[in-house]
């Protein structure tokens, strides 16, 4: 890649944590950012004023999610992620997949549903063009196993792997559409797994770990393949700006670590809140069951009184 379309980026010096978190926006994502928050906040402020309940948690969690697409879209990383394979790794890890987790838990679609107003007899407005998405076979695909654990996977050795990468990191488009498609991906894997929001293919406990667990092996062997590399495999980062003071491949091997390291994380935050929804579903089916037996139970001291009754009136 030609890095003279990027003059700014020449110049940038070596890169300190305090310098990648310098205010430097994307146009783009800082409107879908505050966009996405004044949506939300709208719907959780609907529900209140109808005097409807919205779990705090739930509106901190897709904050946070909100949050993390700021702090690499937003700030210098997404300018030190232009030319720093390391620093880019660390853009994707997050955007693919601990925002998508975080705003997952934050039920959007939920809120939605019930926020939106219900259109008239015969009409259609947003909440019913919701419910057709959710209902349509479009969705039933992209939300199933056999779609998203591929497409997860692809997302890193179909695009790393081969010049796709390079032609979309030569214009701002380009990248800005590549982390779009990073976001996206990370929404309709986890989706289904996270289990929060209402959707077209729902698993059980069990199938919802094993989707889980199927793609996180190849973020590892990923990850191991671009730190044992002997040489630069991306054409974008093979010629770093001087003025950053790293060597391409040391800088690839720490991309490496990173993507390795970093399948971890998501892997441990699903299992936590997948163990905490298994455990409150039990703890609401063992209710609704000892409900059930508490009925069956009083019919049965109902009848045994009858019983007790007519004997009493026979013996009169």
């Amino acid at each position: 890649m030609d890095h003279s379309g990027h003059g700014m980026m020449m110049d940038l010096p070596p890169f300190t944590l305090g310098r990648g978190l310098q205010f430097a926006p994307d146009a783009f994502f800082l409107i879908g950012c505050l966009l996405a928050l004044f949506l939300y906040g709208w719907g959780v402020a609907r529900l209140r004023r109808r005097g409807d309940s919205w779990p705090v948690s739930r509106t901190v969690f897709f904050t946070a999610g909100v949050l993390t697409i700021a702090l690499v879209m937003c700030t210098k990383l997404n300018e030190y992620g232009m030319v720093m394979f390391s620093v880019h790794m660390v853009q994707h890890m997050i955007i693919s997949m601990l925002s998508p987790i975080l705003l997952l838990l934050g039920a959007p679609v939920t809120l939605a549903l019930r926020a939106l107003p219900v259109a008239g007899r015969g009409r259609k407005g947003p909440r019913e063009l919701l419910l057709a998405l959710l209902h349509s076979r479009y969705l039933r695909v992209i939300t199933h196993p056999a779609f998203t654990i591929p497409m997860f996977i692809a997302s890193l050795y179909a695009l790393y792997f081969t010049p796709l990468f390079d032609f979309l990191m030569e214009s701002k488009t380009g990248h800005v559409a590549m982390m779009v498609h990073f976001l996206a991906v990370g929404l309709i894997f986890f989706w289904p797994i996270m289990g929060v929001d209402p959707g077209p293919h729902r698993p059980g406990y069990v199938m919802r770990m094993l989707e889980l667990f199927a793609g996180m092996p190849f973020h590892a062997f990923f990850g191991i393949a671009l730190m044992m590399a002997s040489e630069p495999m991306i054409r974008t980062y093979e010629n770093p700006p001087a003025s950053l003071g790293i060597d391409a491949l040391s800088d690839q091997n720490a991309a490496g670590g990173i993507a390795w390291a970093f399948s971890e994380i998501p892997s441990v935050l699903v299992l936590i809140a997948l163990i905490y929804q298994w455990y409150h579903s039990e703890q609401r089916a063992a209710v609704r069951t000892d409900r059930a037996a508490d009925r069956d139970g009083d019919k049965e001291l109902e009848a045994y009184n009858a019983y007790l009754a007519s004997l009493q009136a026979r013996s009169q």
